[in-house]
């Protein structure tokens, strides 16, 4: 027998050594693959987290958009209506304003004296403007006796202040509509040169004009308005 020769108990040994050894390098190998696997699973978890974090985000984000947009419409189209109803509310107070303004000039009318007065004033206010020495005046024909007694107060007026004649007369063709308040319209440069003095006319001037101060009298100066009359 020879003197290298490994007994059996050698043998057993010397293989319960390789087997112990490749045990140990598959269990370290099991280890390191189950390491691995888990540090991928938490990869992958953590990204399936994330994108379902980033999704429910996106998905709230634009939630809250859609809310916060339907709140602004809601809000806008409220105070909108709100607006209005105030300027509404604002314009038939003006209406009612002048309205209740013509109601006095048709009284007015009734008293002779203070409407040959005024039809004076009236009829001088054209003098000036037209500036011609014949004029035609037009009128109702209820009011033509006493818009001749203006007539000549308005001549005499306008010879002391100008220092030259002028004449007015009635045209009696032509008289303003019945349905008229008062007032009268001058005509001059053959008939294609006016001034509209009638109570309609006056008031509407007036109205134009007049509206942004009542307004502002009546409400306060408006924030928004930039530019004034």
């Amino acid at each position: 027998m020879s003197q290298h020769a490994l007994s059996d108990q050698q043998v057993n040994n010397e293989l319960s050594k390789m087997t112990a050894f490749i045990r140990q390098e598959a269990m370290e190998k099991a280890r390191e693959i189950e390491i691995k696997a888990n540090e991928e699973f938490e990869i992958e978890k953590s990204k399936l987290v994330r994108q379902e974090t980033d999704a429910i985000d996106t998905q709230y984000e634009k939630k809250f958009k859609q809310a916060t947009m339907s709140q602004q419409i809601t809000r806008s189209t409220v105070s909108n209506q709100t607006r209005l109803k105030v300027l509404g509310a604002r314009q038939e107070l003006l209406n009612g304003i002048f309205d209740e303004a013509q109601k006095k000039l048709v009284e007015g009318a009734k008293d002779k004296a203070k409407y040959q007065k005024t039809l004076r004033g009236l009829i001088l206010e054209g003098f000036y403007a037209l500036h011609e020495p014949e004029l035609q005046i037009r009128a109702k024909k209820a009011d033509f006796d006493v818009v001749k007694k203006a007539i000549a107060e308005a001549e005499k007026d306008y010879k002391k202040e100008v220092g030259k004649d002028i004449k007015g007369t009635i045209d009696e063709s032509k008289p303003l509509a019945e349905g008229l308040t008062g007032g009268v319209v001058i005509v001059g440069g053959n008939g294609k040169i006016d001034v509209n003095n009638t109570f309609e006319a006056r008031l509407e001037i007036l109205q134009d004009s007049a509206a942004p101060a009542v307004r502002e009298a009546l409400f306060g100066k408006n924030p928004n308005r930039k530019f004034f009359d």
